[in-house]
């Protein structure tokens, strides 16, 4: 069961688009074992990509005069442990990724993907999960025509089995302090001075700056039910959040500021999601039934509903990629012609230009801020 709109915007805001085919069949092919795709993440006209048996691939937007557009694998390497990559964050102001698999965080280098040596950052272990200030990792990179152009440090939070660990990466990474976290966590997100976290039953809402905790509201409202609740947590602004709590009947996403204040109105699915990104005004949710919602926060209405796919191979996961990617067009260059537009005199004194006067430009790719992954 899903939504429909009962208001359909007149150009939907989203369309579905392949980005690469074929993900895994070199790694497969070499491994011989049976591998998938656990998480990505995109930056630019680069895409990450983590398996299973602990590969990182690094793809790359490429093409010539001949040849259209389209992502290439680059580089592949396997993580110390061979263990599954969980989590992949990417911090563009710092130029490093943060790896997450089997209970530690690895840092790379961007865009290279070349691991930063344990003589310069060991990786953090006894990690259940962590939370990058999303307002540091929307960043821009640092400008190749500014050297003294001041890096400023990311800030994030790694939550162990009863505490919070606190700390800021730069060329380098420096431990700030813990905070107890007596019920542990399972999902975490940062902004600014505040960290929702969800344990295996609530969700809280701590002031770091203080350690003052504040618990909100039961993942799951129907206390009856033996079926397990999966925390979904997304940051909307500086100071808020949205969460999702199950009533037995429907998800309902609510809004709540870093005070724990609720705000705006109250979203809505028939089913509780499997995951959420933001793109304001629009938060995407994919659902059970392997189709993608999307609602507008403005309003708290729903604008589209994209279909599940056709194939065999159903979607696993939203992404929200912060700071854009790019997607190669391969319609853009037949819709473009030159036009003659006409042009009128400013006067003796304006500029001479000659009507009739034409110009034809080329396409450029998009920058959309989800992944979609599929099996």
């Amino acid at each position: 069961m899903t939504s429909a709109p009962t208001r359909p915007v007149d150009v939907p805001p989203y369309q579905l688009q392949p980005l690469i085919s074929n993900v895994l069949d070199e790694a497969i092919r070499i491994s011989g074992a049976n591998v998938e795709i656990r998480c990505a993440q995109a930056l630019g006209s680069e895409i990450y990509v983590g398996c299973s048996n602990g590969e990182l691939l690094r793809f790359a937007l490429q093409g010539g005069p001949s040849s259209p557009a389209s992502y290439t694998l680059l580089s592949r390497q396997t993580l110390p442990n061979d263990k599954p990559i969980d989590e992949i964050v990417l911090t563009p102001s710092i130029s490093r990724a943060l790896i997450l698999s089997d209970h530690q965080i690895h840092f790379y280098t961007l865009p290279a993907l070349d691991p930063v040596g344990p003589q310069i950052i060991k990786p953090i272990r006894n990690v259940i999960t962590f939370a990058v200030d999303e307002q540091h990792l929307l960043r821009p990179p640092l400008s190749a025509n500014d050297p003294q152009q001041k890096v400023e440090p990311v800030e994030f939070c790694v939550i162990k089995r009863t505490t919070i660990a606190l700390y800021s990466l730069r060329e380098r990474l420096f431990f700030q302090k813990e905070i107890p976290l007596p019920n542990g966590g399972m999902l975490a997100r940062r902004t600014g001075k505040y960290l929702c976290v969800a344990d295996r039953e609530n969700y809280n809402i701590i002031n770091l700056e203080s350690a003052e905790m504040l618990p909100l509201l039961p993942l799951s409202q129907a206390f009856d039910s033996p079926a397990i609740v999966k925390p979904l947590i997304t940051v909307i602004s500086d100071t808020e959040f949205l969460i999702l709590s199950w009533t037995g009947t429907a998800s309902l996403g609510l809004f709540i500021t870093g005070e724990g204040e609720p705000v705006r109105g109250t979203l809505e699915w028939p089913s509780h999601p499997e995951s959420l990104a933001l793109d304001y005004p629009y938060i995407t949710t994919l659902l059970p039934n392997r189709t993608i919602e999307i609602h507008n926060i403005e309003n708290q209405s729903i604008v589209q509903v994209v279909s599940a796919p056709s194939t065999a191979e159903d979607r696993r996961k939203l992404v929200c990629s912060p700071s854009g990617f790019l997607v190669p067009s391969s319609q853009g260059s037949t819709k473009l012609q030159r036009v003659s537009v006409p042009l009128r005199r400013e006067g003796r004194t304006g500029p001479n230009i000659e009507p009739n006067a034409g110009a034809s430009n080329s396409p450029e790719p998009s920058e959309p801020t989800h992944l979609d992954i599929e099996a």
